[in-house]
């Protein structure tokens, strides 16, 4: 795989590259690609969590040597399961099984525990090198990246050292790649400004789209920040209305696609559009048969999905035929993941306690 490959394929169904001239530099060069996503063991694997899912497989085809830090000390100080340790490190198990369950290549990742930085001595005076060189102000900024708002940090300081944190993963692991949502982008831009200072590499960071979630965005627009809009519409895994697991029955995922937000001629916050865009048509060889009434131009296979925006748009492909393809599409798509949890007993053990732990109803 050549250099303009191996960016093709890291930087495709992504929301930005900062930068991709960098990023061609590290490859020509022949710098060895050290990259991290690190993640909150805090609920159900969700569908929305699968778009980074599938990029951290791309990085692995690329090359990158991948890390995943399951941000166990990071869930604990954002409340997740009330601070119950235990629980957290359970759904940090809970979401191994179920990127394997996903086709993602775990064997050629390597996981990492946040208790293991947080155990060393050098992590902690990294930290305050991160927090002497960033004002309170900046800082109480990046809270979003955690689902918070600036005020929270008033009630709970602890709050305050989460970006410090998330930033110093990133220098004491030595990485030149960081790959999060495009909701990390604060803290990224935060940990590219600062690496001169604290003597680290400066990062490329890859940031992947966040799904809408099936409710929609329930507004057009309006005076709210980008990262208030999305924080309000993205799919989530503490509103299971909002979202799909992946060991969803196939009932379950048919309900919920035929309830979900699907505007006419709309794609824009349109969740069975995002779908299909970065979940289905992702797949090598994928095509969506579309089931149409003869005054639509009757049946159609789809091969791509720009074809299938254009159609959409033009008003082509009504939005209870495509929710209908979509279903049947996705619960194709699942089925593997749900036979992985229906056939290995720890897995399925682990899914249902923290459903139970979220008194979430969960059919396995």
């Amino acid at each position: 795989m050549d250099v303009e490959e191996k960016i093709k394929l890291i930087t495709r169904n992504t929301e930005e590259v900062v930068t991709v001239e960098e990023l061609r530099d590290l490859l020509i060069r022949g710098e060895k690609l050290e990259g991290y996503l690190g993640y909150e063991p805090s609920g159900l694997f969700h569908i929305g969590w699968m778009v980074w899912a599938y990029k951290a497989k791309d990085l692995v085809e690329a090359g990158v040597n991948l890390r995943l830090l399951e941000a166990t000390w990071h869930a604990w100080v954002n409340d997740k399961f009330n601070g119950n340790m235990q629980v957290i490190k359970d759904d940090a198990k809970y979401i191994r099984h179920s990127l394997k369950a996903i086709g993602i290549p775990v064997e050629k990742i390597k996981f990492i525990d946040a208790e293991d930085l947080v155990s060393d001595k050098d992590y902690w005076a990294l930290l305050l090198k991160v927090a002497k060189n960033t004002t309170l102000a900046r800082a109480k900024r990046t809270l979003t990246i955690m689902g918070r708002k600036e005020e929270e940090a008033e009630l709970d300081s602890s709050k305050i050292i989460y970006p410090f944190m998330q930033a110093t993963d990133i220098y004491y692991m030595g990485l030149n790649i960081a790959l999060g949502g495009i909701d990390q982008r604060k803290v990224h831009m935060l940990v590219r400004e600062l690496a001169e200072k604290v003597g680290a590499k400066k990062i490329v960071a890859i940031h992947t789209p966040l799904l809408t979630g099936l409710q929609g965005s329930g507004r057009a627009g309006g005076g709210s920040s980008k990262d208030e809009i999305m924080s309000e519409v993205k799919m989530s895994k503490s509103k299971p209305e909002s979202t799909i697991i992946i060991h969803d029955s196939p009932e379950d995922i048919r309900e919920k696609i035929m309830n979900a937000y699907c505007p006419k001629q709309v794609v824009e916050f349109n969740p069975i559009i995002e779908i299909n865009k970065y979940l289905l048509f992702s797949q090598d060889n994928f095509s969506l048969y579309v089931e149409r009434p003869s005054e639509y131009g009757g049946p159609i296979e789809i091969y791509s999905y720009d074809e299938l925006e254009r159609m959409y748009l033009k008003g082509e492909i009504h939005p209870l035929d495509l929710k209908k393809a979509t279903a049947d599409a996705l619960i194709k798509k699942l089925e593997p993941a749900r036979k992985y949890f229906e056939d290995n007993k720890e897995a399925k053990e682990l899914a249902l306690k923290i459903a139970s732990e979220l008194k979430i109803e969960i059919n396995l």
